[in-house]
């Protein structure tokens, strides 16, 4: 199933080599779609300067030799000098026929995979996900299963904050209380144990003073206290565990990769930076000054790789991950899915690999930067009470809503169904408003907006989906399977607009590859929703003229739901057959 983008292109590249020679043949010809026509290129505008020749007569001189016989029915110049093509019916049947038997609704291989770490989630061990968990976990979810649907081998990795000062008030409160009470407690609350190891080691000297000495013995290795610091991280995994299973995160135990993995390797990554006179102490400290990075009075910033105090901060543990996932795990392309924030963070690290040698080509590193989720009031998000929004809290309301929503569009949907829809449509909403804005962008939360079934939501979608498989519930079990190799003929301009909507999935699964922006693949999604409902009200499927039309049109109608569906599971989205 290929994009019709995929078949003009190499048409264009012959063309340019016949009109221009070999120099400019490989220019792109930036062919989009069109209102005016089916796809519009705009090549001869780039190439206009570069030839010596208006855009029109340079466009005439690429149609002169541009070869689409059998592909285009008409071939055009608009304006100052675009290309409109439109496509011949005949090839277009053809397309959507062979489109209707991809099984991957034509999302296929890059022809240069990758092995590629995504870095995403990273809770803090011992506290409760909060909304602020939100974004981080659901883009690089989404980018994990885009970037593996296009043929890269996905290293996920969840970098956790398991290690450092906070774990000796945490091991020292979980003594003072009891290891199975203490356990308990934390599972049911863990900010609140948080909270109460941070009150005593504010208030009790005493109490402080035993968490420094147990931060000793755990970075020193002592076997008993790690026995207790494995428990408590064990018990907050499987609290994440269950947060992601019902947010239906790919994210597994094996995928965590904490701060106390890379501890090992921070006195050589020191050594070596040390070796290579990348180095500085200053105030004490072991620094990195990175070219390119100073402040507002110009003075130059320092990336602190080891602390005064011979600790080691989060620079030294993100250089350590960096080199692992370079040397050890084969990666060329890492992503980093963190707030916008870190971003001079991120930058300063990657500067100082590239440096040091261990991040060059073909290896890069791209910090995913994302914006904040903000309140109606358009401040962060916070809870009436002015609190943290915990993430358990939030899937709880969204999937309550949505009851509330599916029981009155749906009443007579039973119990157990209308609880499997309510969560699908409640996760979904909460994943489809993040993912749907530009992920560099703040967004405001709006519980009305995201979990309405007009415009662009992922309650919508979902239901064109259930739409679209509802027909197949009321059609006739003959025409049902005879629809699974039927040939599609697009005679209408409904079917034509719809059918070309669908062949652009794999381009556009491809561009999010390539840019990490899921918002482009929730805009194709909506598009084809929206193209469904205009054939579908323009176009009797149950009630065709014939048995051929009817069952072109159920053909149509499936690929369309298997592409909804695919897409929204890229996006990390259950498609609910029924609503």
């Amino acid at each position: 199933m290929a994009d019709p983008r995929t078949t003009l292109e190499p048409r264009f590249e012959a063309a340019l080599r016949a009109a221009l020679g070999d120099e400019l043949a490989k220019t792109d010809p930036v062919i989009r779609r069109s209102d005016r026509a089916d796809f519009q290129a705009d090549v001869a505008m780039a190439l206009a300067k570069k030839v010596g020749k208006p855009p029109r007569d340079v466009a005439k001189l690429i149609i002169d030799h541009l070869d689409v016989t059998g592909i285009c029915d008409k071939v055009e110049i608009a304006g100052p000098g675009f290309i409109n093509l439109t496509l011949s019916g005949d090839w277009l049947s053809r397309a959507t026929t062979d489109a209707a038997r991809d099984l991957h609704c034509g999302v296929s291989p890059s022809k240069a995979p990758e092995t590629v770490v995504v870095d995403y989630s990273a809770p803090n061990v011992a506290k409760e996900m909060h909304v602020g968990h939100v974004r981080s976990t659901v883009i690089g979810d989404s980018l994990a299963r885009v970037l593996e649907a296009v043929g890269n081998t996905v290293v996920r990795q969840n970098h956790v904050g398991d290690w450092g000062t906070p774990f000796g008030m945490l091991i020292e409160h979980l003594l003072d209380l009891g290891e199975e009470a203490a356990l308990a407690t934390s599972i049911t609350d863990l900010d609140a144990f948080y909270k109460q190891a941070r009150t005593k080691f504010d208030e009790d000297p005493a109490f402080a003073e035993r968490s420094r000495q147990r931060v000793v013995q755990l970075q020193g290795g002592d076997e008993q206290t790690l026995v207790l610091w494995r428990r408590f991280t064990d018990a907050s995994k499987r609290y994440f565990g269950a947060v992601y299973d019902r947010l239906g995160i790919t994210l597994k135990d094996e995928h965590v990769r904490g701060e106390s993995f890379y501890n090992p390797m921070l006195p050589d990554i020191v050594r070596e930076l040390e070796k290579k006179g990348l180095t500085e102490v200053s105030d004490g400290a072991v620094c990195a000054f990175p070219d390119g990075f100073s402040n507002k009075e110009g003075a130059r910033l320092p990336l602190i790789v080891r602390k005064q105090d011979g600790g080691y901060g989060y620079a030294a543990t993100d250089l350590a991950a960096l080199l692992s996932r370079t040397r050890d795990l084969g990666a060329t392309r890492l992503l980093y899915v963190v707030g916008a924030p870190q971003q001079q963070h991120f930058a300063m690290v990657f500067a100082v690999a590239k440096a040091a040698g261990w991040l060059h080509e073909p290896a890069r590193a791209e910090h995913v930067a994302f914006g904040s989720i903000l309140g109606p009031d358009k401040k962060m998000f916070k809870t009436r009470a002015g609190g943290t929004v915990k993430l358990a809290e939030l899937l709880d309301e969204a999937v309550q809503r949505a009851a509330a929503a599916v029981a009155e569009k749906n009443p007579d949907l039973d119990e157990a169904t209308r609880a499997a829809v309510a969560r699908k449509i409640g996760v979904g909403a909460l994943k489809y408003a993040d993912l749907s804005s530009d992920r560099v962008k703040d967004y405001i939360f709006d519980w009305d907006r995201m979990l309405a079934f007009e415009g662009n939501t992922a309650a919508y979608l979902q239901y064109v989906h259930a739409r679209v498989r509802s027909i197949f519930r009321k059609a006739e079990a003959a025409d049902v399977e005879a629809a699974k190799t039927a040939d599609i003929v697009l005679r209408e301009p409904a079917e034509h607009a719809l059918a070309l909507e669908l062949l652009g999935l794999g381009g556009v699964v491809a561009a999010v590859a390539e840019t990490l922006q899921p918002h482009r693949l929730c805009t194709y999604l909506f598009a084809v929703a929206t193209r469904f409902n205009t054939f579908f009200d323009q176009c009797s499927v149950l009630k065709a003229e014939d048995v051929a039309t009817r069952r072109s049109r159920l053909a149509l109608a499936d690929l369309t739901a298997r592409v909804l569906a695919r897409g929204l599971d890229l996006l990390g989205i259950e498609a609910p057959d029924r609503m």
